[in-house]
């Protein structure tokens, strides 16, 4: 149908035509750029709202004049730094704002490459570049080509880690959590650490709870085990949801390379760095931390370009909308947004704290997740209470809990920019009228909600 003809045609389906697309080939015609838009908006109004979307910590609302940036930004190869130039440099300022920001040592105030690091996919691509250094540095170390790898977790990793290791062929020595701890603890490390350990993994923010490891008191045990004699194991962060609400919440918390061990940090933009997805970053405490081997020299595009990155090309819009929102936003900014977050976060949590049958497992202090479960057995379970809310509109997901205590199954609540303390009153009303419906005896049908990154 032309633009004419669709100008013209009175009915709304008229001008889309009456025949469903094909879903699985492609349409024998053309058609115009007005009924292509239409065709695809629609069908996506089959989604939930983004915005009340309280399972995944993923960005869904940034300053308009950010997503006009990253729009103009759409068409620039990230790879191509010679021929985009301002977007290379931009990349290595975030990297070093980063760098900074994780207190890296020997950072110049004037040069920006004298961090190392790089930007990535997320953190998921961050976290197997991370993995690959310790695996080399390792291998680097103990010149044994019979020894097999092993990387020192916790059950309640993101799976991320559980690709990495499957991947490049490390063996993963998962330290389960318990009813009641649903971090690792010290002595679990140093009962599972040997020399053939490429690292240990702490993480600065669960995805399951929102909870911060104890990673300095880690740390402070694999000091004592070298000052013993024992193997010298170096410990990477997983700072992907924690990493941009620690350094403003609690900038006295030392998890980063304040701690000499720390060897590397991945942290992801596209959550709270407050960016679209997907953007994420690992860096490294000096360059003698990055095996040389690991990177790449390409000239081909025009200029001679280190890289080290699991993908090639990909869009430089995100790099630009990270930039924005750290020349933006600022210390003060990132402070302010952060403290709101936690403030609606812990008003949640108080507002369940006092509804009898409730029990919040983190009231997100520490980062602004809430995580809450059921108090014994009131006939009916977390699933049933994620699927009342989601009738609602309201998308809160139900999940067990890691290995070993697949007992417990909790909801959790994700509070990211965008999401009022008017919309977490509207939350709340939700929460109340689903759970006395349930209460009363009014049973969906179970479904247990995904769990979301």
């Amino acid at each position: 149908m032309t633009d004419d003809a669709a100008d013209i045609t009175p009915a709304y389906t008229g001008r889309l035509g009456m025949e469903p697309l094909p879903a699985l080939r492609l349409p024998d015609d053309a058609m115009s750029p007005r009924a292509a838009y239409q065709f695809i908006h629609d069908e996506l109004m089959l989604d939930g709202s983004s915005r009340l979307n309280l399972a995944t910590f993923v960005t869904t609302w940034m300053d308009p004049e950010a997503g006009q940036l990253m729009t103009e930004a759409l068409d620039k190869n990230m790879i191509d730094k010679d021929e985009y130039p301002a977007t290379a440099a931009i990349e290595q300022r975030c990297v070093a704002m980063v760098a900074d920001l994780f207190h890296a040592p020997g950072l110049s105030a004037s040069d920006p490459s004298s961090a190392t690091g790089v930007s990535t996919i997320g953190s998921s691509e961050a976290v197997m570049l991370a993995g690959l250094a310790l695996k080399w540095r390792w291998r680097a170390r103990r010149g044994d080509a019979a020894a097999r790898p092993n990387l020192v977790l916790g059950s309640n990793v993101q799976v991320v880690w559980e690709k990495f290791c499957r991947y490049f062929e490390v063996e993963p020595r998962y330290l389960p959590v318990e009813r009641g701890r649903y971090v690792i603890t010290p002595e679990q490390v140093l009962a599972h650490v040997d020399e053939d350990t490429i690292g240990v993994v702490g993480i600065l923010g669960t995805t399951f709870t929102g909870e911060l490891e104890p990673i300095a008191e880690i740390c402070a045990a694999l000091d004592e085990l070298v000052a013993k004699g024992g193997p010298d194991v170096p410990v990477h962060v997983d700072a992907a949801s924690g990493g941009f609400v620690v350094p403003f919440l609690r900038p006295e918390l030392a998890w980063d390379f304040r701690l000499p061990r720390v060897a590397s940090i991945n942290v992801s933009g596209h959550k709270y760095g407050l960016t679209y997805p997907g953007i994420g970053f690992v860096v490294w405490r000096e360059a003698a931390a990055l095996p040389e081997e690991l990177v790449f020299r390409v000239s081909y595009l025009g200029g001679d370009m280190p890289t080290f990155t699991l993908n090639f090309s990909r869009p430089g819009n995100q790099v630009i909308g990270q930039y924005y929102n750290f020349i933006r936003l600022g210390r003060a900014g990132y402070t302010s947004i952060m403290t709101s977050l936690r403030d609606t976060a812990t008003w949640i949590a108080e507002r369940l704290a006092e509804t009898a049958g409730i029990e919040v497992i983190t009231d997100g202090s520490a980062i602004p997740v809430v995580s809450f479960t059921l108090e014994g057995d009131p006939g009916f379970t977390v699933y049933d209470l994620s699927h009342e809310l989601r009738n609602g509109g309201w998308q809160v997901p139900a999940y067990p809990m890691p290995a070993d205590a697949t007992d417990v199954s909790v909801l959790r609540i994700v509070v990211r920019e965008g999401f009022s303390h008017d919309l977490a009153g509207r939350l709340f009303e939700a929460f109340q009228t689903a759970y006395a419906r349930l209460q009363a005896g009014v049973r969906p049908q179970s479904d247990a909600s995904g769990f979301a990154h």
